[in-house]
């Protein structure tokens, strides 16, 4: 009897091994890879004015169109750099296209720029204007430093955000600043020289 009871527990146990089969993974297609021209993995290429590096960008993925004038970058992580090659901020994002005859950049979908100070802006779209060597955007973004976080609707400013222009729905708050009127000093005023 034993016997019969532990043949039908190891024939039930072997059965359910059998049929729980995992199914092989399946990796992800990017409908961009179909048209593009050219596909590059790991790819790292630098935005350059009048010889200056203004920026370096590196991607997951960048898919190639239009004779290649037109770049889709998946995961761009860009580096900004100041006018004597320091680095200035960084750029994340999900995604992103870069235009080769403008040097301009749009990042799409959770994009976060930190300068090297410690700022932190986070939007869901952003342009880069190498020109100008400007980044702005007309999407609701998020400016945080030490002591200070300011919110809007669009904004301009260089890479690394310390001339920064809101367009619409400015708020925020800073710490450490007081917002109460001077005390009044009890010294009377000095009388006027002649």
């Amino acid at each position: 009897m034993r016997v019969v009871f532990l043949t039908g527990v190891l024939a039930v146990v072997s059965a359910a091994a059998c049929t729980s089969k995992k199914q092989p993974p399946v990796a992800t297609h990017s409908p961009l890879a179909d048209s593009a021209d050219q596909v590059m993995y790991g790819a790292r290429f630098n935005l350059t004015d009048k010889g200056l590096a203004r920026a370096q960008m590196q991607a997951d993925t960048l898919y190639f169109f239009e004779d290649n004038t037109r770049i889709e970058a998946e995961n761009p992580h860009i580096t900004f750099f100041t006018v004597t090659g320091a680095k200035d901020a960084v750029l994340t994002a999900r995604h992103g296209t870069s235009n080769t005859r403008t040097n301009n950049m749009v990042a799409r979908k959770n994009v976060v720029v930190v300068s090297e100070d410690g700022r932190r802006l986070t939007t869901e779209e952003l342009l880069y204007n190498q020109q100008k060597n400007q980044i702005s955007s007309d999407s609701a973004f998020v400016l945080t430093e030490p002591n200070r976080r300011l919110e809007g609707i669009g904004f301009r400013s260089d890479p690394n955000m310390k001339n920064i222009q809101i367009l619409k729905g400015a708020s925020g708050f800073a710490r450490g600043v007081s917002t109460q009127p001077a005390a009044a000093s009890s010294t009377p005023p000095a009388a006027p020289r002649r």
